[in-house]
Order: structure tokens, then C-alpha cells, then sequence
């Protein structure tokens, strides 16, 4: 019962092309009006080519889904990298420069004596 076609470029094939993929005895039992069968066995044919195409584009949405979630994971891998660099730069800054409570407390520079 099963019969390997080629697939066409339509995605459905004729009932001349389904005929003439059967064996001579399964022609002539067609040629009988035997067309509920024939019939029958095109729309599974159909259905098995639509089934395969929406696996095919299952498997390909679920890569592409992959490969944005790795690219996200790295993003934020960038982002945690770029952010903990930051904050070792502010510690630095922070450490180099004065806060501003000590900078109200420090002691004007003393005179110089000018020599008149």
C-alpha cells in the first residue's frame, strides 16, 4: 500500500501521476471506479507530506530557539562581565578620591611666611 513519489513542487500530486505510480493491477482496479481508494490513498499521501513539512519546521523553530537562548545566556554573561567591571572601577575611583564628608573636615593649607 505504500508508494514513494517524488514530492512535487505543489505539495499535492494528480491522480493521473498517483495512477501511473501503481502497480498494473492496482491500475486496472482503478480503472474499475475504484476511486474512494484512490482517493483515500492521495489525501494520506498529502497528509504524510504535510506531517513531514511541519516536523521539518518544528526541528528548525526549536534550533533557532536554541541558538537565541545561547546568544541571550552570552549577552548576559557580557552584561555581568561589563557590570562587575564597573563596579571594581567605582571601588578604585572611590578609593583614590576623597569622600565628600572628608573633604568638608580638611584643614586649609597653612600661611607661608613671606619674607617683607
Amino acid at each position: 500500500m505504500s508508494t514513494s513519489l517524488d514530492s512535487p513542487a505543489s505539495g499535492s500530486i494528480s491522480k493521473s501521476e498517483f495512477l501511473s505510480s501503481l502497480p498494473r493491477w492496482r491500475r486496472f482496479l482503478a480503472m474499475l471506479n475504484w476511486h474512494p481508494v484512490v482517493e483515500y490513498e492521495i489525501r494520506e499521501i498529502e497528509r504524510e507530506k504535510r506531517l513531514q513539512q511541519l516536523r521539518s519546521e518544528t526541528e528548525q523553530m526549536q534550533k533557532e530557539e536554541k541558538q537565541r537562548k545561547i546568544a541571550h545566556e552570552q549577552r548576559m554573561l557580557q552584561l555581568r562581565k561589563e557590570n562587575a567591571r564597573e563596579a571594581e572601577l567605582d571601588a578604585k575611583i572611590a578609593a583614590l578620591w576623597p569622600s565628600s564628608t572628608t573633604s568638608s573636615h580638611q584643614t586649609p593649607p597653612p600661611e607661608r611666611d613671606s619674607p617683607t
